[in-house]
């Protein structure tokens, strides 16, 4: 049985721990990552999911059967069903990793839940894989919503100056 992490909010660790991970009203599925040798990308979308306003994330780590159905997606991607052990050997053999995700349309009990553990909060890529150096886009429906949205578009304005 494979490992597998799923990344959620801190405040629900308990509450997980005791009933396990299911499909949410909004997201329709329990998305993870493969564990994998390499803990970047394993844990890769911790700071794009802070991006939604989540404060402390946590990695929830479970056991899942090798021939489970599940999506998969590359971001920017369509999702595509296939098996469990045929998805994760998909991102394995990628030659780049990064912007990969799994989700199960069923509950994950709380006897699949391996561990939880507390994850340094400056994991991963913001905006989209391999962003990094490049500026966000600035242009007011990019960055409607977004955390300190005001204060990264005034700051690329002064930088343009």
């Amino acid at each position: 049985m494979p490992t597998l992490v799923h990344l959620a909010d801190a405040n629900n660790a308990e509450k997980i721990r005791k009933n396990g991970l299911k499909p949410g009203k909004i997201q329709r599925g329990v998305y993870c990552m493969p564990v994998l040798p390499d803990f970047y990308v394993t844990h890769q979308w911790l700071r794009e999911l802070k991006a939604s306003g989540v404060k402390t994330l946590v990695a929830v780590y479970f056991k899942a059967d090798e021939n489970e159905v599940v999506w998969i997606r590359k971001l920017g991607g369509m999702h595509r069903k296939k098996i469990l052990s045929e998805a994760i050997k998909e991102i394995w053999d990628a030659e780049n990793k990064e912007g990969y995700e799994l989700i199960f349309d069923t509950k994950i009990e709380a006897g699949n839940i391996v561990k939880i553990k507390d994850l340094s909060q400056k994991i991963g890529w913001r905006y989209s894989p391999g962003s990094h150096g490049t500026a966000p886009c600035t242009c007011e429906m990019c960055m409607r919503g977004k955390i300190k949205g005001k204060r990264t578009i005034k700051r690329m304005l002064e930088k343009e100056k």
